[in-house]
């Protein structure tokens, strides 16, 4: 029988294999959470669309799961969640966009030390606060200028825009910072200002990062809850697409927030309308998968090479 190597060459390469494992061991179980979440939304699922016809859950424009008669047609859902969405890339696209154009061309490297990990602390802000603020201040403000009720789209969109910044801001800046100087100094030496390096040089290289967080952030956006729990309401309802801008004024309902209604309300377990919210979460999860392998391919697709 061989025995054990306690030589200092035994120990590292002992040490080396077990961290090895135990690096695998936590790939394996974030593998096995993901499976599982999947798994346990597929099954209630199924069992709901036994019930319930796909086909009348997808293309439905009524969801009213606790009133009679009841109806589960998802597209309100949808369309709440999509009215949010697009409020929030309207604030936090741009802003985002532009901070890390800041930081990563303009700002010195004391200031940027400062900055970035103060712009990266709203990110650490629980969303409750977020939604608290919405409703208590952003709410009262709107309502002097808009015919806007308590709950909303639209201070809703703001405050999930804002949560959002620092997502777009850090991942553009790092794809921004990855452009080599080489290039900035070719512009600088064809006379191209600070600006225009910035614009047409340094942003069309780190594309592909910059779409990436446009992607991630969005998905962040669509998953988000207690915001617009609190401060878009629970009114389930298909935007009016003749009146773009009046649909952020009133009440919606997001698929996260029907969610929470279901699964804290009286629902009875294991009854259909409790199947519901899993069908739900299904929908919601499809989506964010998808937009998460757009970005995958975008980033795969436009990613620059630098040797």
């Amino acid at each position: 029988m061989s025995q054990p190597d306690f030589s200092h060459d035994g120990i590292r390469t002992l040490r080396g294999t077990t961290f090895r494992y135990l690096f695998l061991l936590c790939a394996l179980l974030s593998i096995a959470t993901t499976v599982a979440i999947i798994l346990t939304l597929l099954v209630d699922a199924v069992d709901f669309f036994g019930t319930v016809s796909i086909v009348d859950f997808l293309t439905g424009t009524n969801w009213a799961p606790s009133h009679e008669p009841v109806s589960f047609g998802v597209l309100p859902l949808i369309s709440g969640t999509l009215t949010v969405t697009i409020g929030a890339a309207a604030v936090a696209l741009p802003i985002g966009l532009l901070t890390a154009i800041y930081l990563s061309e303009y700002a010195s490297e004391r200031r940027r030390a400062y900055l970035k990990p103060a712009l990266e602390v709203l990110a650490g802000v629980p969303t409750v606060v977020y939604g608290y603020f919405a409703l208590v201040y952003v709410t009262p403000f709107l309502d002097r200028f808009l015919p806007i009720g308590t709950f909303n789209a639209l201070s809703a969109s703001i405050m999930v825009g804002i949560m959002i910044i620092p997502m777009v801001s850090s991942i553009s800046e790092d794809a921004m910072s990855a452009v080599p100087d080489s290039l900035r100094q070719a512009g600088y030496g064809l006379g191209a200002t600070k600006f225009t390096v910035s614009t047409t040089i340094v942003v069309p290289a780190a594309l592909s990062g910059i779409f990436s967080s446009f992607i991630l952030a969005l998905s962040r956006a669509i998953g988000e809850t207690m915001i617009v729990a609190m401060a878009a309401g629970q009114t389930p309802q298909m935007a009016d697409l003749t009146n773009p801008a009046g649909m952020f004024l009133d009440s919606v309902q997001t698929m996260t927030a029907a969610m929470v209604e279901i699964g804290t309300g009286d629902m009875v377990s294991q009854g259909v309308q409790y199947q519901s919210l899993f069908a739900v979460g299904l929908t919601l999860f499809v989506i964010t998968f998808a937009m998460n392998l757009i970005s995958e391919f975008v980033a795969s697709r436009y990613r620059e090479v630098y040797h």
